[in-house]
């Protein structure tokens, strides 16, 4: 398996992988799979600021994606980021998740990126749509909770409420260095 930078041209497999989530669960509260023309211009433009990345296995097939996005629009915000990782979900659980998270926040680092962020579904209890998966996977990772926002989001006629999580990848100081966007 390789760790690569996302094209434009490799947005099909990606929404292949999203589709899944978008469709069955309530991990993403998008409820139509987007256009492939809207997806490919979601990676143009993420990219064009922040790392995208994916998981390659050696026969070519995609089996994650990670990338960040602006945690505010606002330039005092630049030093803070949203994270998002979707895995295949016949891959889920191979650890592929930790390496391409390793990665991101690798490149985020070397961006000058000090806040890492995610905002994730939180189960009330047993959910044919949700799991804890994605808190745990984060409380592994080093990420803590930071906050919860109760009812949210509503998907399969559920409520959902979202919990935020947060990891620190750097030093805060009264003149932090200016991020380099754009630089993979």
């Amino acid at each position: 398996m390789r760790i690569e930078k996302v094209q434009v041209e490799d947005a099909a497999k990606l929404l292949e992988i999203y589709g899944y989530y978008v469709a069955n669960t309530a991990i993403s509260f998008e409820y139509e799979i987007p256009t492939l023309e809207e997806f490919q211009n979601r990676i143009k433009t993420i990219s064009e600021k922040y790392p995208y990345i994916m998981a390659v296995d050696e026969d070519g097939t995609i089996l994650g994606y990670a990338y960040a996005t602006a945690f505010k629009g606002r330039r005092a915000y630049d030093w803070s980021v949203e994270s998002t990782i979707y895995i295949r979900k016949e891959s889920r659980r191979l650890g592929l998740g930790r390496i391409l998270y390793t990665t991101l926040e690798q490149q985020l680092t070397d961006m000058g990126i000090l806040n890492m962020n995610a905002c994730i579904a939180l189960p009330k209890g047993e959910d044919p749509h949700l799991t804890d998966d994605s808190i745990r996977f984060h409380k592994n990772l080093g990420f803590i909770e930071v906050g919860v926002f109760h009812d949210s989001g509503f998907k399969f006629n559920t409520w959902y409420d979202m919990i935020w999580m947060e990891k620190m990848l750097g030093s805060h100081s009264d003149e932090p260095q200016p991020v380099s966007f754009g630089m993979f």
